[in-house]
């Protein structure tokens, strides 16, 4: 079968793509690593199996060489079955998010660079964590001796692409249940000839030994391969997505407490997808059990409540997160077409150890008035049975473009702190980037704020405020910071190779002064070439054309140590 999919940003028509291959010399590197191609998608393939004696049990591993730690292997078997409070019959397909604990690493784990400095932000590769994609069956079978198969195909990657995954498995773990092993085995061969991801490209990509096109079925066709039907998960919740998008702005720990793994996982990276194109930088686990590897470190009384979103079904941790800050109840999911009753505020002194009933249990109160247009566009979507993906895209463009008139006025602060490009001089070390004023920036929101973008009112300066204490304003400060700080050294870089008087230059300078000239040079040429700095290939010529008529003009023997044979 063929899936087209796209690992770059959303383009205007809507289409998707993934890599259509890598550079041929890359390519022919791969190929020459044994299972180069599919480590490019996937870390392994794990199945999991409920043994009498051993509990869940990791059955198999492919590529079988792929070495888990211990503690790697216990989280991915905990973490691919339900647990007995969800009561899931049937087939359920859910994901979770683990931290990796330093077994071997993928063929391709140090070759992330060229990938993410492509990537949005939303789709790059986890660079400390596993995610687990999970196809579970349990279904009655008087051969076994519980009564039941129970067996999760899981695929482990470093990709969050949900959509992609869960497509795959939905495709192979019902054959895989029937033919075993060299199905599997099969499969895996297949995406070990799949190209490499390259964002903005499209490809088909080929899968249970069938290649479909012009003909019925019809390919599956994925319009993306990571964003969820955002309106579904947020159904129950609709009144009180703008506080969660707050919520999840300023990276307050949030508890998801659902009947079901796929509600949970499904829940958790609808919210973790609000603040795009903010890169969210705080920890989120889809689906956490008691038995977890971190279950002592992320339930600690000793201090405050990390800053993580944790999806969870088990009602024992409503007693256990008792001290977290925000807990959102959800119930059963209804399939009708209506508008499920949406869940209510109430304060955390409601929370109850048993039988808790639906709500968002916080004593937050949002910073921005609730935006009551969206909601009755949302309403008459529903009563006139608009199409689901309709809905969401509708929610999804709310969320971005309050995520970009929150960011805007921040980005147009930091701009403002880059030196002007004239002070920029050959033969002195580049100009510093001006620090960050908190104060400042409050005080450019009263001509540049948010509210030239954006329509609801309430307490933007709170909501500034609160933010610059979060992990991700620390995250993109940093990241905006390491960007100007390239363009800086690029920019430095461009006037060196533009002066015409190098050769006046070395005049009056020391050998080494001159070689130290050289040495930087070299250095900022290494880091260019390895995409580090955003510069013209012309630059990069003229660079190596200074470096070598500069050490031409050196005695033979420092020109030896310069360039050795």
């Amino acid at each position: 079968m063929e899936v087209p999919v796209d690992t770059g940003p959303r383009q205007a028509g809507g289409g998707l793509g993934v890599a259509r291959s890598t550079s041929s010399g890359r390519a022919a590197r791969a190929s020459a690593i044994p299972w180069a191609r599919f480590s490019a998608w996937l870390e392994c393939v794990c199945v999991v199996t409920f043994d009498l004696e051993l509990g869940q049990a990791l059955e198999l591993v492919y590529p079988s060489d792929f070495r888990l730690t211990d503690k790697e292997k216990s989280s991915i078997c905990y973490l691919s079955f339900p647990d007995s409070h969800s009561g899931c019959l049937g087939d359920t397909q859910f994901s979770f998010r683990m931290r990796q604990c330093g077994g071997q690493k993928s063929l391709w784990h140090g070759d992330d660079r060229p990938y993410n400095s492509k990537a949005p932000l939303a789709l790059q590769r986890e660079p400390a964590h596993y995610l687990g994609y999970v196809y579970f069956r349990q279904v009655k079978d008087s051969s076994m001796k519980r009564g039941y198969f129970q067996k999760s195909l899981v695929l482990v990657s470093r990709l969050p692409f949900v959509r992609l995954f869960q497509s795959l498995l939905s495709l192979i773990a019902p054959e895989y249940f029937e033919k075993l092993a060299p199905c599997l085995e099969a499969v895996c061969n297949e995406i070990d000839q799949w190209p490499a991801p390259v964002p903005g490209q499209t490809l088909n990509l080929p899968v249970m030994g069938v290649v479909i096109q012009n003909l019925l079925p019809a390919p599956v066709v994925l319009t993306s391969v990571h964003e969820l039907d955002l309106f579904r998960c947020f159904r129950p919740v609709l009144t009180h997505v703008q506080t969660l998008w707050e919520l999840m702005l300023l990276g307050e720990p949030l508890v998801v407490l659902a009947p079901s793994p796929d509600v949970s996982s499904e829940l958790v990276l609808a919210l973790t997808s609000c603040l795009q194109p903010l890169k969210f930088c705080c920890d989120f686990r889809p689906y956490f059990t008691i038995h977890d590897s971190e279950f002592k470190e992320l339930t600690t009384r000793t201090q405050a409540p990390p800053n993580v979103v944790l999806g969870v079904t088990n009602p024992f941790f409503i007693k256990t997160l008792q001290h977290w800050p925000h807990v959102l109840r959800i119930g059963e999911p209804k399939m009708s077409e209506d508008l499920p009753k949406q869940v209510k505020l109430k304060k955390p002194s409601r929370l109850k150890t048993l039988d808790t009933k639906p709500g968002l249990y916080t004593s937050y109160t949002a910073h921005l008035h609730r935006d009551k247009a969206l909601l009755k566009r949302l309403l008459k979507g529903v009563q006139k049975k608009r199409p689901w993906d309709a809905q969401s895209a509708l929610l999804r463009r709310h969320l971005l473009e309050l995520t970009q008139s929150f960011i805007i006025p921040l980005e147009h602060y930091m701009a403002s702190l880059m030196p002007l490009q004239k002070s920029i001089t050959p033969w002195k070390s580049p100009p510093q980037i001006c620090p960050f004023r908190q104060d400042d920036f409050l005080r450019s929101l009263e001509h540049a704020g948010p509210q030239l973008t954006c329509i609801l009112k309430g307490d933007w300066l709170g909501l500034y405020r609160r933010f610059f204490k979060s992990p991700h304003f620390d995250g993109w400060y940093r990241q905006r910071h390491k960007e100007m700080a390239q363009k800086l050294e690029a920019l430095h870089l461009e006037a060196i190779c533009e002066a015409q008087n190098i050769e006046a230059w070395m005049k009056d300078k020391s050998e080494v002064e001159v070689v130290d000239l050289v040495l930087k040079l070299r250095e900022k040429l290494v880091r260019a070439q390895g995409h580090q700095l955003p510069v013209k290939e012309v630059t990069l010529q003229r660079a190596q054309l200074y470096i070598d008529t500069v050490i031409g003009s050196l005695p033979k023997d420092l020109q030896a140590v310069l360039c050795p044979p």
